[in-house]
């Protein structure tokens, strides 16, 4: 995979060019159509005229931070001029007049925007077949996922259709496909990254994530599109990151998971953490199983907050006011019947329902009760440890169609990713070595809030230790 910092470092020596790179993301993209990563590629020819202005900053040496950075973002991330759908019919056509914050200060930046990818519609699902645009297919093997509801993103990383790809991290949709792809992915800090311009999902678990070839461009990204935005409410009132580049650090003690927590994995998955946790070990690190936390109420409580929050979000997408506006008697039903998708309807009924008159205390009440319990567990590991160390996924890539009947199974390959949502925590997916079948398998690094730098820290001396893992 290209990674932006080789390719900077090429293009200050003279060896390389922004418009020879641009061609060769544009030639991967065409070569690769059948991958369905994309849903609208930017104008070609403006995208070369960006890239002559960058080379020619470069000639003048006035280069900007990420010069010439090729990024893909996803397509429910508001992009000014350039469609954004949010993978669903309802949004089809709709193009914003407004670029969100974090598309603008990568700009400012210097980096050229590509094209927008593929998702699971309004970013409800975990393997990207739940798109208005079709399946995304995983660039290891075509008959399998690539995750999601990012997979777009983290297959154009994958496939080298661009040098870094945005992704939104509701409950594990950047790390759940950087695993699946073999790719690594940031959930940053609730707070950490500006949302405004993030079409909503769950409000109050929604983060922007980075995907990347490489732990040094996932710093330098962040450390551009991070800090505080008055745009948004939720905001937090940080200065930018400063984690690039990425030094190494080892971490004293690491919490990993009991036996009982891990027998909820693919035996695949299962032996390679037991590999890792023997490798940190043999180190010096004192690692501490911990049993999960009510891992039979932690999916449950996720989907009543996520369901819940979105049935209030997409009330908006009405036929009235922007999108698509079906024919009938009753326009805003016609619209949403015909407009929405069976997962996104799925999700807006049983938010609808936790949140009703009868049932709002049943279920979402007490829902809101286990997520401040999730956030206090999270307290207590962090008090004795410096690190959790985890499953990106109980899986491995699964095939096309194989889960797609059955939501329950296919909402617990989130397991081991929505707890860090839910607790508001940044979290790292690092590629983690291969099944016997050569499909990615990731590990998950997690830290206290807004810990980032340690994070890559951590991420950096780990991935060292990996023999037979790239080392980004």
């Amino acid at each position: 995979m290209r990674t932006y910092e080789t390719f900077r470092k090429e293009r200050e020596a003279g060896r390389r060019r922004c418009v020879e790179e641009l061609e060769h993301f544009l030639q991967q993209i065409q070569s690769q159509q059948h991958l369905n990563a994309f849903i609208t590629v930017a104008d070609p020819e403006q995208l070369r005229q960006q890239a002559e202005q960058a080379d020619e900053r470069f000639e003048r040496g006035t280069a900007r931070p990420l010069e010439g950075l090729i990024v893909a973002v996803k397509d429910n991330i508001s992009t000014q001029g350039i469609r954004t759908t949010c993978a669903s019919k309802i949004l089809e056509n709709f193009v914003p007049v407004y670029d969100a914050t974090a598309v603008q200060r990568l700009k400012t930046a210097g980096a050229i925007v590509i094209g927008k990818t593929n998702l699971d519609e309004f970013a409800m699902g975990s393997s990207n077949e739940n798109s208005a645009f079709g399946a995304v297919r995983n660039p290891h093997n075509e008959a399998y996922v690539p995750g999601g509801s990012s997979g777009g993103s983290a297959v154009a990383v994958a496939a080298e259709m661009c040098h870094v790809a945005l992704g939104s991290d509701t409950g594990g949709s950047v790390r759940q496909p950087a695993a699946f792809c073999g790719v690594i992915g940031l959930k940053p800090t609730y707070g950490r990254i500006s949302r405004f311009g993030l079409v909503a999902f769950a409000s109050s678990l929604d983060q922007i994530g980075i995907l990347a070839a490489s732990l040094n461009d996932t710093a330098a990204v962040l450390d551009v599109i991070s800090g505080y935005d008055p745009h948004d409410s939720t905001s937090a009132p940080l200065e930018p990151t400063a984690t690039f580049p990425v030094e190494s650090r080892m971490p004293a003690r690491v919490a990993v998971l009991d036996e009982q927590a891990l027998a909820q994995c693919e035996e695949q998955v299962r032996q390679r953490y037991a590999a890792i946790v023997e490798q940190l070990q043999r180190a010096g690190v004192q690692c501490t199983p911990v049993a999960f936390p009510a891992s039979d109420a932690l999916v449950a409580t996720y989907y009543i907050i996520a369901t819940a929050e979105a049935s209030s979000n997409l009330a908006r997408y009405d036929g009235i006011r922007y999108g698509l506006r079906a024919e009938g008697e009753d326009i805003i039903t016609a619209t949403r019947s015909a407009g929405f998708g069976m997962e996104v309807k799925r999700r807006i009924m049983l938010g609808t329902y936790v949140l009703s008159s009868g049932y709002y205390d049943a279920y979402y009440r007490k829902a809101l009760k286990a997520r401040r319990f999730f956030a206090e567990w999270y307290e207590k590991i962090f008090a004795d440890n410096d690190l959790f160390l985890l499953p990106t996924s109980p899986v491995p890539p699964f095939r096309l169609g194989e889960r797609l009947q059955d939501p329950i199974a296919m909402y617990l390959a989130d397991l081991f990713t929505i707890s860090a949502n839910l607790a508001a925590i940044p979290a790292i997916n690092l590629p983690a070595g291969t099944t016997a079948d050569r499909l990615p398998i990731g590990i998950q690094l997690q830290v206290p809030k807004f810990q980032e730098k340690v994070l890559f820290q951590y991420a950096r001396w780990l991935l060292q230790q990996f023999a037979d893992v790239d080392a980004a």
